[in-house]
């Protein structure tokens, strides 16, 4: 904190004792969805501050991400940071089910996850207690207050990552002035996605000399594991058909890419849709709008595989979308058609993928600009729309081609940039040496 920090103003005080108030019932939703998903009582826990992990020795080095997009773009990091220092454990904390699994079948070296606390002061206290952080990272827009706080008078470093603010938010935390600088006092360090961000970032309160640019770190990914069994099994069943994916689709999304399919089929009648929901749990939903609509299907979570007559191979799994983007070289992906902001678009680039997207894309607007001048990604609006720029691919391989080599090469040239928020994070959190 700097010399002339803030002190906590009235209004983080209310806060600070409306969570408290509010625990137990932030605590029955978030164990009633981790409950949904399986997940076992003891790290259901977790949430409370109940560790199911013994800390490790020496130096840790925790980093907070929100759910599978946040978690996943801070893997690569992790590995170039162990890399340097090669005596330092880590500690991931998510707060949903999805992205512990995904992070599971991920995890670097010298890691583990655990579900995040709650943002209250008898969580957050057993959970410093217990894992006792070196340096905290929060990932995009992780500012929880009372997390930080508690960590900051601790003696944590703390640092705030990949930052990524809708302007809904801004608009929040500006109408608190003092509160919002006092909260962004806490860190000693952040980095913005965009210049745009680290200026409201500056706005908000945060101290100019501690605000950098330091790029989509989500770019910086590495291709999605591809398992070669399964890649060669759905070969095999597919039998040499054409195949392209609608990726991560939401609800009321699902119809628009059915309806591109559908008109895709009249000349193409052996193309078959890899259709993977962005939720897996809407397996049942989406087989309903499938069956509704006709399409004649099969479904990965029950074990099945495309057969000839297959014209939808419903993909209901976690942790198979890199296997997926290997399979199909055409994919459409979701939170684009509906307004959800578009998802991260690395991991299909980095997969050599020809992209479609809707028109809501501000989530990652820079990399979609970036990859559109590029000529990796299409833009489209509706089913129609979609269903001309596949079917362009598919009758065109040079054109198809063309837009895969500019998307994987894009992806490729915004990689680099790690290994520099790695020196430059170890440097800010007193990690060197």
């Amino acid at each position: 904190m700097s010399a002339d920090a803030p002190a906590p103003t009235p209004l983080y005080r209310i806060y600070r004792g409306a969570s408290a108030l509010l625990a137990p019932l932030a605590w029955a939703s978030v164990s009633r969805k981790l409950r949904a998903h399986g997940v076992p009582p003891e790290r259901m826990q977790e949430r409370l501050g109940h560790a199911s992990l013994d800390r490790p020795l020496g130096r840790l080095v925790w980093f907070h991400a929100a759910s599978v997009g946040e978690s996943l773009s801070v893997l690569t990091l992790i590995h170039r940071m162990g890399e340097r220092l090669p005596d330092t454990e880590f500690l991931i904390t998510s707060g949903t089910a999805t992205s512990a699994e995904m992070i599971a079948g991920r995890m670097p070296p010298r890691c583990r996850h655990q579900f995040a606390p709650l943002d209250a002061a008898g969580p957050l206290t057993r959970f410093y207690d217990h894992w006792r952080p070196d340096a905290g990272i929060f990932v995009e827009s992780e500012i929880w207050p009372n997390m930080l706080v508690i960590g900051h008078r601790r003696g944590v470093r703390l640092a705030l990552l990949n930052a990524r603010l809708s302007a809904k938010s801004v608009q929040g935390w500006r109408k608190w002035p003092d509160t919002a600088r006092f909260v962004l006092d806490r860190f000693s360090v952040l980095f913005a996605q965009t210049r745009r961000t680290a200026d409201d970032l500056i706005a908000m309160g945060a101290d100019p000399a501690r605000t950098h640019v330091g790029g989509n770190l989500k770019s910086a990914a590495a291709p999605p594991p591809v398992d070669a069994d399964t890649l060669a099994e759905m070969r095999a069943a597919l039998g040499g058909r054409p195949v392209w994916i609608g990726s991560s689709t939401h609800q009321g999304e699902e119809p628009a890419v059915l309806d591109a399919h559908r008109r895709l089929l009249e000349a193409r009648p052996d193309l078959c849709l890899l259709l993977a929901p962005r939720h897996p749990e809407r397996g049942d939903e989406v087989e309903a709008l499938l069956r509704d609509a006709g399409f004649a299907l099969a479904r990965r979570s029950r074990g099945e595989r495309p057969g000839v007559g297959t014209q939808v191979y419903l993909a209901d799994t976690m942790g198979e979308t890199g296997t997926w983007y290997a399979l199909a070289p055409i994919v459409f992906l979701g939170a684009s058609l509906v307004p959800k902001g578009g998802h991260n678009p690395f991991e299909p680039a980095m997969s050599g993928c020809a992209l479609a997207c809707g028109p809501h894309r501000e989530n990652a607007a820079d990399a979609y600009a970036g990859l559109a001048a590029a000529g990796g990604v299409a833009l489209v609006t509706d089913g129609a729309d979609l269903a001309r720029q596949v079917a362009l691919w598919l009758d065109d391989p040079t054109a198809l081609a063309a837009a895969r080599d500019a998307a994987r090469s894009f992806a490729r040239a915004r990689g680099a940039a790690v290994d520099a928020v790695a020196d430059r994070l170890c440097a800010a959190l007193g990690l060197e040496g």
